[in-house]
């Protein structure tokens, strides 16, 4: 294992230190770049302006609310979405960050469950508001962060109002009340690939240990500009693309929405972003296809490469000119991409390397706030998941004959347990403080976390041997006629046997412009057998794949673009 020493990193005990120390820090850094009116250009927000938005709207929120209680957030990132969250966190009580993608009945479902006594909303999401009124009984305030006229509604922009006179008349409720670091103050809602959602209670000392050991291995300043893609009800965008960004006194420029990352990428030029792979692959298959589409372009491409690899050797760096048309389609100044979420594909991130970018993979999970391991800017593997934050103990629970094993971990990042359900909590976290993470895989000999699947998704070979969906879905990915992919087993009940099936969606783009645009999907079967055949080659027998299956449709996903697998 390298012995690279840590990054120098600040020590915070609440969020309330979070932004306090921001403004004592970098006073002079803007905070946000964000869009007031859509399609017009970017207005920066200073630090100040933050920190006095967020006593204000928490002094009115404590003028309405007893100390403790529970406000719901249900909107598109904004700003008024940062302010309601540090208002909530930093001493009016808990916050519940809520996916704005959700129906009315998840919505009420996650309302009721948590006990919100108060959402604050976009008008975006007035219609699914209004459904939600009188069905919820904990229920008590209705705030819409755009002006409109609505019978019991309240306007963020009136409550903002409210709490600068309040201020300004000494009251000192939100801003001298007290923060208990180990007391639940978010409370987030899993996705849920498979089944029910869970509510995952967090503490501010999960959140602050998190950063202070993230940012040692990463290293992220007040020069750096964050790009904000990711929706801010997932604690990975939420911890990392938000309060780590005011930790480490950056300023974030918001996307207005994923339509918008090309234009508005280049408006911002920043210089680092946080992605998931669908994001980075999408960029990745993007680049591809142009510098493809002219054999002359790829012969100058190529060579490019070959020679930028060379001059590395010999201690030039000339990537950012070899390849300034690929960093202006980041803007021009993008130096840091992370990746987490999901597996990355380790020739996309070599390829983004091999451009000058620095693109790293983490891994983490909601319930440990949410990063438990990171490949570093100075030290990484492209087919890790990463190394254990500092503080977090990662072991492998009963590895087999190859070593793979469940991880489980413990550490101050760790939840504090699962809202009002205490058999999945006693199911998540053993008698000695360890987290279940589901995730099975191993770690090497340089303490890189390997992940190769999840526990849920194995399929039992009939020999006893654990076949692990994810790595055969991983080779099919790698073919240019495949899309999306499925493993899974399938009980074949005449030979009392279970068969690999691989689900596939095939890149049509591609097959139609190899095979016409009229090809049938007989001959689409064969294409796709013909991928099957060359990926067999590469199994051992128990993990061959005999069945496949032509899917036309993409699979349906959740709102952080996982397959619902099930």
């Amino acid at each position: 294992m390298k012995d690279i020493p840590l990054y120098e990193v600040t020590h915070v005990t609440n969020l309330r230190d979070v932004i306090k120390t921001r403004v004592k820090e970098f006073p002079e850094n803007p905070v946000f770049l964000h869009k007031p009116v859509k399609g017009k250009g970017y207005v920066p927000v200073s630090t100040e302006q933050y920190d006095k938005d967020i006593d204000a709207m928490g002094t009115a929120f404590m003028s309405l609310l007893p100390k403790g209680s529970r406000v719901a957030i249900l909107a598109e990132s904004r700003y008024e979405w940062y302010v309601t969250y540090l208002a909530t966190t930093n001493g009016t009580g808990c916050i519940v960050p809520i996916d704005k993608e959700l129906g009315t009945e998840e919505v009420i479902n996650c309302l009721s469950r948590a006990h919100a006594d108060m959402v604050v909303f976009s008008k975006s999401k007035l219609d699914t508001v209004k459904d939600t009124m009188g069905k919820i009984d904990s229920l008590k305030y209705y705030v819409c962060m755009d002006d409109i006229e609505e019978d019991n509604v309240l306007k963020f922009s009136e409550l903002l109002n409210k709490g600068e006179k309040l201020l300004s008349e000494g009251d000192k409720t939100f801003t001298e009340a007290t923060i208990d670091p180990e007391e639940m103050t978010i409370l987030l809602f899993t996705s849920g690939t498979t089944a029910k959602s869970k509510a995952v209670m967090l503490c501010q000392r999960n959140i602050c240990k998190n950063l202070e050991a993230m940012f040692s291995m990463l290293y992220i300043d007040r020069n750096d500009m964050f790009f904000s893609v990711l929706p801010l009800h997932h604690t990975y965008e939420c911890t990392c693309g938000f309060i780590g960004q005011i930790y480490r006194g950056t300023t974030v420029a918001i996307c207005s929405g994923l339509r918008y990352i090309t234009s508005e990428i280049k408006e911002a030029q920043p210089t680092a972003v946080l992605m998931v792979p669908a994001m980075l692959e999408m960029f990745y298959k993007t680049i591809m296809k142009n510098i493809n589409s002219d054999p002359k372009k790829a012969r100058t491409f190529n060579f490019g490469r070959k020679l930028s690899k060379v001059l590395l050797k010999l201690g030039i760096d000339k990537r950012k000119k070899l390849f300034a048309q690929i960093h202006d389609v980041f803007g021009g100044k993008m130096r840091l991409i992370i990746l987490g979420g999901a597996p990355v594909k380790p020739e996309a991130l070599e390829f983004f390397q091999d451009m000058g970018f620095i693109c790293v993979q983490g891994y983490g999970l909601t319930e440990c706030a949410p990063i438990l391991a990171l490949n570093r800017d100075c030290d990484f593997e492209n087919i890790a998941a990463g190394l254990p934050l500092p503080g977090c103990d990662i072991k492998i629970l009963d590895p087999d004959s190859d070593g793979i094993g469940e991880f489980i971990a413990k550490g101050d990042n760790v939840f504090l347990g699962y809202y009002e359900d205490e058999e999945a909590t006693a199911l998540a976290l053993d008698k000695d403080g360890y987290y279940h993470t589901g995730d099975l895989g191993y770690i090497d000999e340089n303490g890189f976390c390997i992940i190769t699947g999840r526990k849920k998704n194995v399929i039992i070979a009939s020999n006893g041997k654990n076949v692990f969906p994810e790595e055969i879905e991983y080779l099919l990915s790698l073919d240019e006629y495949v899309s999306e992919s499925v493993v899974s087993g399938e009980h074949d009940e005449n030979k009392n046997d279970i068969v690999i099936v691989a689900t596939i969606f095939p890149d049509m783009d591609k097959i139609e412009a190899e095979f016409g645009k009229d090809v049938s999907d007989e001959q689409i079967q064969k294409i796709l057998e013909g991928v099957v055949s060359r990926v067999n080659d590469k199994l051992v027998i128990y993990k061959k794949i005999r069945k496949t299956v032509l899917r036309k449709t993409e699979f349906e996903k959740n709102t952080s673009r996982k397959i619902k697998r099930y």
